[in-house]
């Protein structure tokens, strides 16, 4: 008898591909526009700040856990801090501090996520790239 012809299956929907990216995208999107308003009634312009630091920081981070593994861990781990980097840092610069205060945090937070993200991807990664075997 002949060997029935499986039916191709469908993919599973999944949110592990843009639900981390849209959950810190809204978190940051919400929390912009708060510190900018400084206690008065929320504006066009705050409003504009939230939403495009929201599908700004999204994207990023989409494209980082997507297209990420495609780095040498090196270089993913610096991308990591710079993303956090500037985020932390324009959060900062939105509270009226100057631009060396917000340049200098966003520094010191992004060399830190580069470090903590390298030592991570260099414990976890065989030298290829790929994840470790244990």
């Amino acid at each position: 008898m002949a060997a029935h012809a499986a039916v191709p299956a469908r993919r599973q929907f999944s949110t592990h591909g843009w639900g981390l990216p849209v959950t810190l995208g809204i978190a940051y999107g919400l929390y912009a526009p708060v510190i900018a308003r400084r206690g008065e009634a929320l504006s066009w312009g705050q409003f504009w700040l939230g939403l495009i630091s929201a599908v700004v920081l999204a994207v990023s981070v989409y494209a980082l856990r997507r297209y990420g593994r495609m780095l040498r861990r090196e270089f993913r781990a610096v991308a990591w801090g710079a993303l956090t980097g500037i985020a932390v840092g324009f959060l900062f610069s939105l509270s009226d501090h100057s631009v060396f205060s917000s340049s200098m945090l966003g520094l010191i937070v992004g060399a830190a996520t580069t470090a903590g993200a390298f030592y991570l991807f260099y414990t976890h990664e065989d030298s290829a790239g790929r994840p470790a075997p244990y």
